[in-house]
């Protein structure tokens, strides 16, 4: 995928429709700021903005992805690469947050740590002390919150009962006992309580389940 080819082919239909990046902006509900990274090929519009974008601009996703107008017979195969291509993408995100969640706990420890010991060596007064205490205790606590927020969000957890790969959400990951990142978890697709582990991608979308689903049937 080419970022700048698909930047110049959203401005080039953008022209086309007679609309302003401003215009635009306000159609998709994102800044002129953001249309611009766009345009220029320094980000691409997200997953959810897509077909809004396509069905402004009058072409398919796959086009988009593209950076041109694609013939019927070249659709099929153009599809496929684009897909992949984004999965590849989707999988190479999951595993940075991943990793930016390991290292945020890291020097979260670190830090306080860091703190707690200069709180109980260095020679301060009472009051700073226990402020230095209460810096670490919630320096700790605001980096645990992120990292487990980084945990539920990227990628999935897979049930050992059915393949079930799924989002929970984030009270259920708190309250879930866990050894590293597997988590003992009810799985919402079969109701089999196992300890479920984390993997990047959703192989199987049939199997894909979420806990509103789960609770819309109940």
């Amino acid at each position: 995928m080419n970022q700048a080819k698909t930047g110049r082919f959203i401005a080039q239909c953008r022209k086309k429709k007679g609309l302003t990046q401003v215009r635009l902006a306000e159609k998709m509900g994102v800044t002129n700021r953001a249309v611009s990274k766009w345009e220029t090929g320094k980000s691409l519009p997200d997953a959810a903005l897509m077909l809004p974008l396509c069905e402004c601009l009058g072409i398919t996703v796959n086009e988009l992805l593209s950076g041109q107008r694609l013939e019927p017979d070249r659709y099929s195969a153009a599809a496929e690469k684009n897909l992949l291509t984004l999965r590849q993408e989707n999988e190479r995100q999951v595993r940075l947050l991943l990793d930016s969640e390991t290292w945020l706990t890291a020097l979260g420890i670190a830090a306080c740590l860091l703190l707690m010991v200069t709180a109980g060596v260095a020679t301060l007064p009472t009051p700073a002390r226990i402020a230095l205490i209460a810096v670490a205790l919630a320096l700790i606590l605001a980096m645990s919150a992120t990292a487990l927020r980084i945990e539920q969000k990227a990628g999935y957890y897979e049930c050992r009962a059915c393949g079930c790969r799924w989002v929970p959400s984030y009270a259920t990951v708190l309250w879930a006992p866990h050894m590293g990142r597997m988590r003992y978890l009810t799985c919402p697709r079969c109701g089999v309580k196992s300890w479920q582990r984390k993997v990047i991608t959703a192989d199987e979308p049939a199997l894909i389940a979420s806990e509103s689903t789960r609770r819309s049937r109940r």
